[in-house]
């Protein structure tokens, strides 16, 4: 008997040292080296690949965010306000997203098919808003000439950026609408336009949060 309660608390004892040193590897220092290693090596990405303007964070480089007017009494949905640079359709028009305001907890798409007559009713929609909403100044957007990301979001609905197409075309309006010449909008979008990743990867693309905040400095300063 007493050989057995010996043994007993003998195993009891190794199994609660192996618990706390477990405990104190797995549960503490591999923590602490991880994170510290991501602080030191990869400093952005580990802090969520924060934008900041005006010494205050505005967002994530990887997260897309809405440019919209206030509600109205009686809409469901708010109307673009057209003096920023708008990203991808997340209001039910043109959409492919289950996502209809860049929300973080909700990510993916519907799958609808191309031939459903919902999503082409939502493209025919956002293409003619696009157009209607671009030509201005004499300038004039053909149906031919909005790009695919301008009528349809990403399947997760959080991208955050939007092809040089689609920002070009918008140059004219948003220049418009805050009193700049097409030309000086032109030279930012031309300076927010990053290349493919290590000239291969991918899609030139431009990121609409940063592309405002810069837009934003320029109008202040104008």
């Amino acid at each position: 008997m007493n050989n057995s309660v010996s043994n007993t608390a003998r195993l009891l004892w190794a199994g609660l040292r192996a618990l706390l040193v477990l405990t104190v590897v797995t549960g503490v220092i591999y923590p602490l080296a991880v994170t510290g290693v991501a602080q030191a090596l990869f400093n952005d990405q580990a802090n969520g690949s924060e934008i900041k303007a005006g010494g205050h964070v505005v967002g994530s480089s990887l997260i897309g965010q809405s440019y919209n007017l206030p509600l109205k009494k009686g809409q469901e949905t708010p109307e673009p306000d057209l003096k920023w640079f708008q990203g991808r359709p997340q209001n039910g028009l043109g959409t492919n997203s289950v996502n209809t305001q860049y929300s973080l907890i909700l990510s993916g798409a519907t799958n609808r098919s191309g031939d459903n007559k919902d999503l082409i009713d939502w493209v025919t929609a956002a293409k003619a808003a696009v157009v209607k909403d671009n030509s201005v100044g004499g300038y004039t957007v053909k149906p031919s000439d909005v790009p695919a990301d301008a009528v349809t979001s990403s399947g997760s609905g959080l991208d955050p950026d939007i092809s040089p197409d689609y920002a070009d075309i918008q140059v004219h309006r948003v220049a418009e609408k805050n009193g700049l010449s097409v030309a000086r909008v032109q030279k930012l979008v031309d300076g927010h336009t990053d290349g493919r990743t290590l000239g291969f990867i991918g899609e030139p693309r431009v990121n609409v949060l940063e592309l405002n905040i810069a837009l934003k400095e320029l109008v202040a300063k104008s």
